[in-house]
């Protein structure tokens, strides 16, 4: 199975550090990694290789936990441990912050744009999730203070094609938000994980939502409409999300994130074992209970934890991954031929 799974290249990213997540820009040509040592690099490809193309390094005080490219891909967000979020914005291969978000008690884990571009989420470990909207010049204001979780909030991310947010927590749940009559309202609490849940991701259609935890398995949910052929029970004009798949017995620690790829429906994931593994789903399992197949098992990935994994957007097969050996990898999944 690690035929399936081969290193392109190795770089040491944030040396004497953790690299701690990636993010591809939406054109596929710029990898984001940010780390410990309270930088941001931006890695851009130039012949066989990978290369720095800019340093982000006078934006924060702390560790920087996350980064995310906004739709358009001339915005850089990065959600910092100094209670930050910083706006940089790109002309050609400069990068200037342009904003910084405050408001946050402590600690930023995770920032993401809606698809929109025009709302972007926080959440720290002050327990908050905030939605801020962005107008044309470039002003954020906070519209609206999400209070669901009773622990720290881990990550946040938005459904692919509606403005729909995401968010996982040191409390064993996963929460869904979306606007009602000017303010944002949480609309499902998704339960079901034993121990912390680290990372979620959507699947292409938006459909359905992988979630990742300490735990060491990957739920799998799906989203039911109100009047569903299945005859899921929904409240009112919310859709239902249920649990149709558990992956168990794979990861043997923490799984710290999943990634889905967009274009051939692989799921990737980031485990505390400094494995990464690579699942699809059987061809000829009922949608309504799918069950997924491990393709690929790449044991020592990193040297250590393995943070973060990121599908690229444009290219199938093409993954990248960090790790708290401040190492950033790129890999080539090939599927197999049986799947």
């Amino acid at each position: 199975m690690k035929d399936s799974l081969s290193l392109l290249a190795r770089i040491p990213a944030h040396p004497d550090s953790h690299c701690w997540f990636l993010a591809w820009d939406p054109s596929g040509t710029l990898l984001a990694s940010c780390g410990g040592d309270r930088s941001v690099r931006i890695w851009g490809k130039e012949g066989d290789g990978w290369v720095c193309k800019s340093v982000l390094g006078e934006g924060h005080q702390r560790t920087i936990r996350k980064v995310a490219w906004s739709p358009c891909g001339s915005y850089l967000a990065s959600a910092s441990f100094d209670a930050t979020t910083c706006i940089w914005k790109k002309s050609q291969d400069e990068f200037e912050c342009v904003t910084t978000l405050e408001g946050h008690e402590n600690e930023v884990k995770s920032v993401s744009w809606a698809p929109s571009g025009s709302l972007l989420a926080t959440c720290s470990r002050d327990k908050s999730v905030w939605v801020w909207e962005v107008d044309e010049e470039d002003e954020y204001e906070c519209v609206s203070v999400l209070n669901a979780h009773t622990q720290d909030v881990k990550h946040v991310v938005w459904h692919p094609n509606q403005e729909l947010l995401a968010s996982a927590s040191y409390d064993d749940t996963v929460k869904l938000y979306r606007e009602e009559e000017d303010d944002w309202v949480c609309c499902a609490t998704l339960e079901g994980h034993e121990s912390t849940v680290w990372s979620l991701a959507f699947d292409q259609s938006g459909e359905r939502l992988a979630s990742c935890s300490d735990d060491k398995t990957v739920r799998i949910w799906h989203q039911y409409k109100p009047g569903n052929e299945q005859g899921v029970v929904c409240s009112g004009a919310d859709p239902s999300w249920k649990c149709i798949c558990t992956l168990s017995g794979f990861h043997t620690r923490t799984i710290y994130d999943v990634a889905w790829c967009r274009l051939t429906g692989a799921l990737a994931t980031a485990c505390g074992d400094d494995a990464i593994r690579i699942f699809e789903e059987e061809p000829l399992s009922s949608p309504q209970q799918p069950t997924f197949a491990l393709t690929a098992h790449m044991p020592r990935a990193h040297s250590q934890d393995v943070n973060c994994v990121a599908w690229n957007p444009k290219e199938p097969g093409l993954l990248a991954s960090c790790s708290d050996d401040g190492e950033l990898a790129f890999w080539k999944y090939q599927r197999p031929e049986v799947c």
